[in-house]
């Protein structure tokens, strides 16, 4: 028989655990074993109210976790790439630029996410869309300032996000853009972004005239511009599993894009994906997990097709 001195001691042990998974892991066996260890009515009564507080206070705590860590972004797998592009100076910022063999008069804006310009994974798909005819350009938005480090102390990035707000790069991109005309001949121009990216290129969608489309990858939606009266075509790729943009949100987002958007636009949710899924996994990882990577880089570029 389980005390009822035992389940306070068990009890106990959990609102002292300040580790989710540790949680996780205590709620588990709150609701599998405790009620079938109890033997009398009461104790059995007992177990199930213990299990409903542990239930309530996973809720809360998993709550704050997400608020202590507003942003979801993981290193994820970060590649072993060096890039097939180079490094530029285009007047006060940095940038990374990738050229198609052939010429083309048709360029891409990359957004990086809060990881900064120079991971290797967004030059990775940045290269990705020179391989097909694209001039791709990753600027360094945060003109300088370090990127998100995963050591850093999650505590602290709402102040650190304060001089680094995907709302605050118009002058970053009019900069890029008289760069991908003028020294790139460019004429028709798109964006793609990825999570802190992907809220910029909505930001650019609903503001900036001079862009023809973008796509937006996870971007986290608390980021994003109020408003959905798009001026471009817009593709949006979310993940099911993404625990820091719920479903909740995405169906928000494209009710709203329903009543006020005039443009085309898509929403897509990828099965069984988490946040990153296009441009941190490696395709190897998990064989289920190949075939969605490839269909959204896929997805991407078809769209950049559609409307450049």
């Amino acid at each position: 028989m389980l005390h009822l001195l035992e389940v306070e001691r068990i009890n106990a042990s959990y609102y002292k655990c300040s580790q989710v998974f540790t949680i996780k892991l205590q709620l588990t066996v709150t609701f599998f074993v405790i009620p079938f260890s109890a033997r009398c009515p009461r104790c059995t009564l007992v177990a199930w109210l213990c299990c409903l507080t542990h239930w309530l206070c996973y809720r809360a705590i998993s709550h704050m976790a997400n608020e202590l860590r507003p942003c979801p972004c993981d290193i994820g797998d970060r590649f072993d790439y060096g890039g097939r592009g180079q490094e530029v100076q285009i007047e006060h910022i940095r940038a990374y630029v990738s050229k198609p063999s052939a010429s083309t008069d048709k360029a891409v804006i990359v957004i990086h996410d809060i990881f900064g310009w120079q991971l290797p994974n967004t030059r990775y798909m940045a290269d990705m869309l020179t391989a097909n005819g694209y001039i791709a350009i990753c600027p360094d938005f945060f003109v300088g300032q370090e990127g998100w480090k995963p050591s850093n102390d999650w505590a602290s990035f709402d102040d650190w996000l304060k001089t680094r707000q995907a709302s605050k790069i118009d002058k970053e991109v009019d900069v890029v853009l008289k760069y991908l005309k003028e020294q790139c001949g460019a004429k028709e121009i798109g964006a793609i972004g990825f999570c802190w990216g992907g809220a910029a290129v909505q930001h650019l969608m609903l503001k900036n005239p001079h862009l023809k489309t973008g796509v937006s990858l996870y971007g986290v939606i608390r980021f994003f511009d109020n408003g959905s009266n798009l001026l471009h075509p817009t593709f949006f790729i979310f993940a099911e599993n993404d625990d820091f943009i719920p479903l909740e949100q995405v169906t928000d987002l494209e009710q709203k894009l329903k009543q006020n958007c005039k443009v085309d636009y898509e929403v897509k949710i990828y099965p069984g994906q988490t946040h990153g899924f296009v441009h941190r996994k490696k395709e190897n990882i998990n064989p289920q997990d190949k075939p969605y990577i490839e269909e959204g880089r896929k997805d991407m570029i078809n769209w950049l097709n559609k409307y450049m």
